[in-house]
């Protein structure tokens, strides 16, 4: 073998020998921990209520409604929504940038063809030709002496993370949307009945106001009074046929529908989903460190230490190591001999000690960056906490003003039935009826809305526990 081979492979093999122990040198920048503790559970005050319990909470809360077309517009609204997609997209771009991170830390390599013909004139002081002919691969890799390719392949890790909490998290709210607005599509279309009935009842009672004046017993102002609740009544309806339409539009949005494609399918009057007797919150404490927006404040509050670390091994050298193996001649003819074979192995040092403070800037940078994401993160707990006891006290309030509503119904539907009983004893005129049965209506409205108060205030509820996302989302 000739003396260049023979020395340039001990070289290659001395460089990479002597590379195998700065492979295990120190990482730089501060190690992540974990988030900061904070004393959740002491301040969910509100946690225990008449309407909750500890029992464990299931995936699909939603399915404790018992609606067949409330689950089918759920599965459609995770299957085609827009900003859906656009989230899985994202998770998509980290985990691809995460690889694209891992790859950067193992040797890179490349295949090279050269042919280079040289040919000095008369006019130099020797004329000559040369010729020379290679085939090689070459091969560099950056020894990670200080750790600041591992701490960007930590940095992308946790990125990958935020962005997988925030597919969570944009599923969480994606579902308590469309029930929400599936309450309101419900009451809305009891509305238009009810106001249809409002608006029959004022028409037969102008008529009968309209025979009283007539017949001299009532005067103008009377009259007008009731033409002016007619028109009254017939504004609502056309308010609450309006409002309608908005509500479909809204459910069509949110399952990545056009406006009307959904008013075919839900143009049947249906019922308002009743809530369960009780609703399971299970460890409330304990579900609101998995809320999908505290997740991602977390993963971005990690990602950020690692970038300290990343931009701190800036201070210190570099090594990377060079190699090239293939075959050399200055002949095409004679390339693909044996003894055209050559190798060649550099390491190679490189230290930017005189950088202005670049370096500097740019870990004041990211230890900036790191105390911004450590303060979010502790806002994103605290407005958690502030969600979960609001929204668990506004549930409770909600259970009572509907059994208040019901207790109302029931009066209103009583004094009607003794209403009508008085009528056809001839003891009640018609007009009386006609106001006994407005009140019933009136009622059943707002007992129909408070049932829709009800339901938001449970999606709501499980929305504020961040219940609903699906682990493997996106994948």
């Amino acid at each position: 073998m000739p003396f260049r081979s023979q020395f340039s492979r001990r070289l290659l093999l001395s460089g990479l020998l002597a590379a195998l122990p700065l492979t295990a040198c120190t990482t730089v920048g501060p190690d992540y921990h974990g988030a900061p503790l904070l004393p959740t559970g002491q301040q969910l005050v509100r946690a225990t209520t008449p309407a909750t319990s500890p029992l464990v909470q299931p995936a699909q809360w939603w399915l404790s409604l018992h609606d067949a077309q409330l689950d089918r517009l759920l599965a459609r609204a995770m299957q085609d929504s827009p900003d859906l997609a656009a989230a899985q997209a994202r998770l998509r771009q980290s985990r691809a940038g995460l690889a694209q991170q891992q790859a950067n830390t193992r040797p890179k390599s490349a295949a090279s063809a050269v042919g280079l013909a040289l040919d000095m004139g008369p006019g130099t002081d020797s004329a000559q030709s040369l010729r020379f002919y290679n085939l090689g691969l070459d091969a560099s890799w950056e020894v990670d002496l200080f750790g600041g390719n591992r701490r960007a392949v930590e940095a992308a890790t946790a990125q990958a993370g935020q962005a997988q909490a925030r597919l969570a998290d944009a599923q969480v709210s994606l579902l308590a949307d469309v029930v929400q607005a599936y309450a309101q599509l419900r009451l809305r279309q009891h509305e238009v009945q009810v106001r249809t009935q409002l608006l029959q009842l004022d028409e037969n009672l102008l008529q009968l106001v309209q025979q009283r004046r007539s017949a001299g017993v009532i005067g103008d102002m009377e009259l007008a009074s009731q033409r002016s609740h007619l028109l009254d009544s017939q504004r609502a309806l056309q308010d609450a046929r309006q409002t309608l339409t908005e509500a479909l539009d809204q459910l069509a949005l949110l399952c990545g529908q056009p406006s009307g494609a959904l008013d075919a399918e839900l143009a049947t009057v249906g019922e308002i989903p009743a809530v369960p007797a009780e609703v399971a919150v299970g460890d409330v404490a304990s579900l609101l460190h998995q809320r999908p927006d505290i997740r991602s404040a977390e993963r971005q509050l990690a990602a950020s230490t690692a970038r300290i670390g990343q931009r701190k091994a800036g201070y210190f050298p570099k090594l990377t190591l060079l190699g090239d193996i293939g075959l050399g001649a200055t002949s095409a003819s004679k390339l693909l001999s044996r003894s055209s074979s050559m190798l060649l192995a550099a390491p190679y040092l490189s230290w930017d000690w005189l950088d202005f403070g670049r370096t500097g800037a740019a870990v004041e940078q990211a230890e900036a960056e790191r105390d911004e994401a450590d303060a979010n993160y502790r806002s994103a707990v605290l407005h958690a906490l502030q969600d979960a006891n609001q929204s668990l006290s506004r549930y409770a309030h909600e259970r009572d003003t509907l059994r208040k509503q019901q207790a109302l119904l029931a009066s209103a539907s009583q004094q009607a039935q003794l209403m009508a009983q008085r009528r056809q004893a001839g003891v009640a005129d018609q007009s009386q009826l006609i106001d006994a049965r407005r009140t019933l209506l009136t009622a059943t409205l707002a007992e129909q809305d408070s049932r829709a108060a009800l339901l938001q205030a449970f999606a709501t509820l499980h929305k504020s526990l961040g219940l609903g996302w699906q682990a493997d989302a996106g994948t």
